[in-house]
């Protein structure tokens, strides 16, 4: 039996693809979903990767759908795609929401593929939504499924799929990547609709000045979805005011601002920090205050930022200027002593300061020479020079006989070796 999470979300599929696909078009559903696109003609943004010499476009256009994931951001046309993909090889649409859904949900979607298959002898094209959220063993249910050909999978995620998608499951699929929709592709989007009477809001006879048309598309950062919303938005305001025209500062109240494409737990949060990092490294303090921006406006947790910084004013300038450490510390310190809005502050301070100062890797090039020794010969004795003696039985022994205390005794002391004897003479640390 269907869970009820699942029946609710097949049912709201039917009805999305009864209006997407030639039905009578919900005047209470968003903007966004009376708009999507009913044929390939009406996608726009994507043109790189549906032209007819592509994997996707040969498949758009009557070729064999074979089992694929799309990735991309949110909004950039992956369900879309999906579902014109089943409309196009008269296969049947079934979908599954990897945050509701389960393998009982699966096997239900299986079995009636199966009695599909030999009943009428139609295909079923299985849409996973946000399919990075199944674990490995949720995934590995798919596999026998997508092998015997009882289902031709569509994956949709936002995650790289490197990391996300178990590598069999992987290696079954053809992965084709969907960019973000350029702030063109968006105005096109927003014109669309505004002029469309039977699905968008064309009976409103409403005009939109070209100012307020970027600001909705470049809000949006290449999220069609966020710019459909936000446009219905300022449709409905201008509506409330009798404006007859969309204006700026119209737009500017309509558009709900989405944080920056930045998730604290996928690849664009590895993405940020690593550009944050490396703009460090190279001395470019602009890069770095941008990035540092970047990071605060999407909502990172400042002590994560600040503790990059500790790693780095040791492995990237190290000796070169030995205040950094320090320095970087007194950063962490109050960053969480002070914590933000104000924090933002110390936080920019530190990172000019790292990305100005001169830089020196030796300290961790150092530890990396010294362990790949220790793992090339492995726990070497310790010179018993070098021993302590407590007991007289490590006296007699000779442990630390021949030692030479520094202290008073420079000259002597100069030309006493400290590694074990195979290695008297090597150098790890080379000068900064």
């Amino acid at each position: 039996m269907t869970s009820y999470a699942t029946r609710n979300f097949l049912a709201m599929t039917t009805r999305q693809q009864r209006t997407l696909f030639g039905g009578d078009p919900a005047s209470q559903a968003p903007l966004a979903e009376r708009m999507r696109p009913r044929s390939v003609d009406e996608l726009v943004g994507a043109e790189g990767v549906l032209a007819d010499s592509t994997f996707l476009g040969r498949m758009l256009r009557g070729g064999a759908v074979r089992s694929l994931i799309l990735w991309g951001p949110p909004g950039c046309g992956k369900t879309t795609v999906a579902r014109l993909l089943a409309e196009r090889a008269d296969a049947e649409f079934e979908t599954l929401s990897a945050v509701l859904a389960g393998i009982k949900d699966l096997r239900e979607v299986v079995a009636r593929a199966e009695q599909r298959q030999q009943r009428e002898g139609r295909a079923t094209i299985l849409f996973v939504d946000e399919i990075h959220r199944f674990n490995k063993a949720q995934q590995d249910a798919f596999l026998p499924h997508v092998e015997a050909g009882t289902v031709v999978l569509v994956g949709a995620t936002t995650e790289n799929p490197s990391f996300e998608v178990i590598g069999p499951l992987l290696s079954r699929c053809r992965v084709v990547v969907l960019e973000p929709l350029s702030i063109d592709a968006l105005e096109r989007l927003v014109d669309r609709a505004l002029s469309d009477r039977d699905r968008g809001l064309g009976t409103m006879g409403l005009a939109i000045e070209p100012d307020a048309r970027r600001f909705i598309a470049d809000s949006a950062r290449g999220d069609a979805r966020a710019a459909l919303g936000a446009l219905e938005a300022s449709a409905d305001l201008a509506r409330e005011t009798s404006a007859k025209a969309i204006t700026l500062a119209i737009a500017e109240q309509g558009v709900q601002r989405k944080a920056l494409l930045y998730d604290n737990a996928g690849e664009e949060h590895y993405n940020v920090i690593s550009a944050f990092i490396k703009s460090m490294r190279g001395g470019d303090a602009d890069a770095a205050v941008y990035w540092l921006a970047r990071m605060l406006e999407a909502g990172e947790e400042p002590l994560f930022i600040a503790r990059r910084m500790v790693i780095f004013a040791s492995e990237d300038v190290g000796l070169a200027d030995p205040n950094a450490l320090p320095l970087a510390i007194a950063v962490k310190e109050a960053v969480h002593f002070i914590g933000l809005p104000e924090a933002r502050i110390n936080l920019v301070h530190g990172a000019a300061y790292l990305a100005l100062a001169p830089k020196s890797n030796a300290a961790y090039a150092a530890l990396g020479e010294a362990s790949a020794e220790v793992k090339r010969s492995g726990a070497l004795p310790v010179p018993k020079h070098l021993r302590n003696a407590p007991t007289g039985l490590m006296r007699e022994l000779g442990y630390g006989r021949g030692y030479v205390y520094p202290h008073g005794h420079e000259q002597e002391a100069a030309g006493q070796s400290y590694l074990p004897a195979v290695l008297s003479g090597r150098k790890f640390l080379k000068k900064p």
